[in-house]
C-alpha cells in the first residue's frame, strides 16, 4: 500500500484537488481510501463517501492537531491495510501553519493557493518546506504575473520540491499530480518510522486547564517575548 500525507492552510483546495486525483486512480482500478484529520469538524469524509471511497475522520477536539496525527497515523495505516488498498491519503489542515505531518520515507504533498498572498510561503513551516510536492491552486483567478512571482517565492521555501499548479475546480493538472504520487514507496508499517521534522512543543499550563492570566499562573514548556 502506497501512503502519502496531504497537508496544507485551510481552504486552500486540498479536497477538491484530491477528489480529481481519486477519480483518475479509480479509472486506472486503484483502491483508494482517505483519512481526514481536523480539528472541531468536517463534512469532507461525505464527498469521499460520494465517490465510494473508504474514509475515517479524525477530530483532534482541543488536543493539538499535530500530536493527535501521530498518535493515530500508524493505526490509520494498519486499517488501510486491512481494506486492502493500493492508496491511502492522509489529509490534514495546517492550522497553524507550522504543523509538521510528513514522514521520512513517505510521500509529502503540501496544498497552497495563490489567493494567499505572496509572503506567506515564508511563514509556512515544515509542511511546506518538507513537503516533496508543491500543489498551487487557485492559478486561475490570478495574473500569470502573479502565478509566477507566488511559485518563486514558494520555490525559495522549499527548493527540493517538485511544484505543480491544478485547478480543483476542472481538475487540469491532477493527471500529472497522479502520475507523481504513484512513485510513494509501499510501506508495510509506521511502526518506528519517523517524522521528518519535530511537532510543535505543547505541555505548559493552558495545555492542562488553566485559564487565567498571569506569569503566576504560567507553567511547564513557556515562551516569553522580550517588551
Amino acid at each position: 500500500m502506497k501512503l502519502i500525507t496531504v497537508s496544507g492552510p485551510p481552504s486552500s483546495g486540498k479536497t477538491s484537488v484530491l477528489t480529481n486525483v481519486i477519480k483518475v486512480l479509480q479509472a486506472e482500478q486503484q483502491q483508494v481510501g482517505v483519512v481526514k484529520f481536523d480539528c472541531l469538524t468536517t463534512d469532507d469524509d461525505k464527498i469521499y463517501a460520494a465517490l465510494n471511497v473508504p474514509v475515517k475522520v479524525g477530530l483532534s477536539g482541543n488536543l493539538c492537531p499535530d500530536h493527535f496525527f501521530v498518535s493515530n497515523i500508524d493505526d490509520c495505516a494498519n486499517w488501510g491495510l486491512e481494506q486492502d488498498l493500493d492508496v491511502l491519503i492522509s489529509e490534514s489542515a495546517g492550522l497553524c501553519n507550522r504543523c509538521s505531518p510528513h514522514i521520512k520515507n513517505v510521500l509529502a504533498v503540501c496544498v497552497i493557493d495563490n489567493l494567499m498572498g505572496i509572503n506567506t510561503p515564508k511563514k509556512v513551516g515544515p509542511m511546506l518546506r518538507f513537503a516533496d510536492i508543491v500543489v498551487i491552486t487557485k492559478g486561475d483567478i490570478v495574473s500569470q504575473a502573479e502565478r509566477e512571482v507566488f511559485a518563486f517565492k514558494v520555490r525559495q521555501s522549499n527548493s527540493k520540491a517538485k511544484i505543480l499548479h491544478v485547478n480543483g475546480i476542472t481538475g487540469q493538472g491532477a493527471y500529472e499530480l497522479t502520475t507523481l504520487l504513484k512513485t510513494a514507496n509501499d510501506v508495510p508499517t509506521l511502526n518506528g518510522g519517523t517524522l521528518r521534522f519535530t511537532m510543535p512543543a505543547a505541555l505548559c499550563s493552558y495545555c492542562l486547564g488553566e485559564t487565567k492570566i498571569g506569569d503566576e499562573f504560567l507553567e511547564g514548556n513557556v515562551k516569553k517575548m522580550k517588551v
